[in-house]
């Protein structure tokens, strides 16, 4: 495929799962090769998971991670540059993932990836049973890739804000044409002050409601005058776009919820990409949350995975 040409394919989202009939609506995902880039800081890792449902556990072992997550959303229409800890050797379950990803970063053992242990118990509520940041600390912002071809910094949640600043400044002193930010609540309440200088800095920024309750003082969205563009999920209530001059509500798509874990983060891949594209924020955002609301029926990013694997098939090595 030349550079600049345009494939155009199309999934099908849920729009309403009540009952025993399911509507769906066709949105068209646009792969616009070599045209758009964007540069995601973070981590992948390799994740348990387990589903309570009616009395009993169910376990999985997926990938994961903010990083990746953003990262495999995003891919699904732009390309995407990955900087992370990259293990070497590359475990199977990685393996399709790096010829997906242009993925950058220091080498690590396999044991050293970033991991987390989850419970979901449904509606919306979990417990995180353990959490490592394995080789996390290996990343530096002297190390990132060139950006003279990135449209977009996004970086993604890391094991503190002072961490994310770092990358944040490198990037304004390369010249980044546009940073977002994404968070987590550990850091919203134990970094709140330094969580907020990201914020302020930033110019889009990502996080769920509870993180905003924790971050921001009553009525400071609404008195934002530019900079950043934030989006906040809600998980089955949708998502809220402030834009520095309005404020648009994205409803969520009724699904069948399985696994919620990564959903931010694939409705923030999914927007920025989407933004790349032209589109307005409260477009980009809905069909964002279309795909995010894809990904929550299937353990791990497998829907984004999925779709990129039913895409590539006619395509030569990326």
């Amino acid at each position: 495929m030349e550079k600049g040409e345009l494939e155009t394919f199309c999934i099908d989202l849920h729009s309403s799962a009540s009952g025993p009939h399911l509507h769906y609506r066709r949105v068209q995902l646009i792969y616009d090769v070599g045209m758009a880039n964007i540069l995601i800081i973070g981590c992948a890792s390799l994740d348990t998971i387990h589903i309570e449902k009616d009395g009993y556990r169910t376990t999985y072992q997926t990938v994961g991670g903010a990083g990746l997550y953003t990262a495999l959303a995003a891919r699904m229409s732009v390309d995407v540059t990955l900087y992370a800890p990259k293990p070497n050797p590359m475990p199977e379950a990685l393996a399709f993932l790096d010829r997906l990803l242009d993925w950058q970063g220091p080498s690590c053992p396999p044991v050293e990836l970033p991991c987390l242990e989850i419970v979901h118990h449904g509606g919306g509520k979990a417990t995180l049973l353990n959490a490592s940041w394995g080789a996390e600390a290996l990343l530096t912002p002297d190390q990132l890739p060139g950006l003279q071809d990135t449209n977009i910094v996004h970086i993604a949640a890391l094991s503190s804000a002072q961490a994310q600043r770092s990358f944040l400044e490198k990037c304004r002193q390369a010249k980044a044409k546009a940073i977002s930010v994404g968070t987590y609540a550990k850091l919203v309440y134990q970094q709140t002050q330094e969580v907020h200088q990201l914020f302020k800095a930033a110019d889009y920024f990502f996080m769920n409601a509870n993180e905003a309750n924790g971050l921001l003082k009553e009525g400071e969205l609404e008195s934002l005058t530019g900079a950043p563009k934030v989006f906040i999920t809600d998980g089955e209530h949708g998502a809220t776009v402030y834009d520095g001059a309005n404020k648009f509500h994205v409803p969520a798509t009724k699904v069948n919820e399985l696994d919620p874990t990564g959903a931010g983060d694939t409705f923030c891949g999914a927007t920025l990409a989407h933004i790349l594209h032209d589109m307005p924020l409260q477009e980009a955002a809905e069909v964002a949350c279309d795909i995010a609301s894809r990904n929550v029926e299937q353990i791990g990013p497998q829907f984004a995975i999925s779709a990129l694997k039913r895409r590539i098939k006619s395509e030569p090595a990326l």
